[in-house]
């Protein structure tokens, strides 16, 4: 089965020490109940219990499986719509029973989360594709601690822009950054002044002058933050008008339900944190089957 292009932009070394520090969180010291199931090889059905969700984090979930014994075969492809059955087989494990239940939930949890995420990403963009802009959706960093890697490769799965990935990457000067240096102006020549050529600077403003300050003191993008709709159209289509090269950011109490009252043809990006911020799980099994089960496959995809 063929790999998502998403899936090889993850180096092979962050899956193996993601998964190991799960393993090692969700079980510090012994294992008591893995002493009743012993080593005997067993198989085991992934089943999504979300119809119409988009499937994603199966690199995660076949990585922490790998570092316990166990294989997994894939019965649907990395952003693949899952459905539209109540049960739908979606993989199986093989392996050493204690391996399989150690590995059970960490997997889950990676699968879980980056599924929900991916699916929300997928429908978010459909809005988008309605409504016939052509601007790009992105996330944030407003992640959770230590799964960053998962929830970014969930957006790329699910067709949105990851934005940038950590301070490290492109620079973002925002509100406290300004009032801690003084200026807008002052800012952005600062950050200009070690950043180089390579990368990016963008500011976040609350106001179309402090966008125009930003641009002229060589800001690459502008994040309008916070704008009402009408507000940010009126001032995305001046500073269009006065700065064509420069790309518009709107952010700030974007939700699925008001999102495509963002959209506009000035407008060239629209960041949503709900993208991983209260983004609902989508619900995974995994079934250890009995001898005689394994003759008996009544789960169709």
């Amino acid at each position: 089965m063929s790999s998502h292009p998403a899936e090889l932009s993850i180096p092979p070394f962050s899956l193996t020490r993601l998964a190991r520090r799960w393993l090692e969180e969700d079980t510090p010291t012994f294992d008591p109940a893995g002493v009743c199931v012993g080593d005997g090889q067993v198989e085991a059905w992934l089943l999504c219990k979300t119809p119409h969700s988009v499937l994603a984090g199966s690199p995660f979930f076949s990585a922490v499986f790998r570092e316990l014994g166990c294989s997994v075969d894939w019965k649907l492809q990395e952003g693949r719509l899952i459905g539209p059955g109540a049960l739908t087989l979606t993989a199986v494990v093989r392996g050493p029973a204690r391996g399989l239940l150690l590995g059970e939930r960490p997997a889950l949890n990676a699968l879980a989360r980056a599924s929900g995420i991916a699916s929300r990403c997928s429908r978010l963009r459909a809005l988008a594709a309605a409504a016939g802009w052509g601007g790009e959706l992105a996330g944030t960093r407003k992640t959770t601690p230590g799964f960053r890697l998962v929830e970014k490769y969930a957006m790329m799965v699910g067709g949105v822009a990851t934005h940038r990935h950590d301070l490290s990457g492109m620079v973002m000067l925002k509100d406290n950054h300004v009032w801690a240096s003084g200026s807008i102006t002052q800012a952005v020549k600062a950050a200009r002044s070690v950043c180089g050529f390579s990368s990016k600077v963008e500011v976040e403003c609350c106001s179309a002058d402090e966008a125009r300050e930003a641009i002229r003191a060589g800001a690459d993008i502008v994040m309008l933050d916070n704008f009402q709709p009408q507000e940010l159209h009126a001032a995305a289509e001046a500073l269009k008008q006065e700065f064509p090269a420069v790309v518009v950011e709107a952010s700030g109490g974007v939700t699925p339900e008001n999102l495509s009252s963002y959209f506009s043809g000035h407008v060239d990006v629209v960041s949503l944190g709900c993208i991983t911020q209260g983004c609902p799980v989508v619900d995974f099994s995994l079934k250890v089957q009995k001898p005689a089960a394994l003759k008996n496959d009544q789960h169709q995809e």
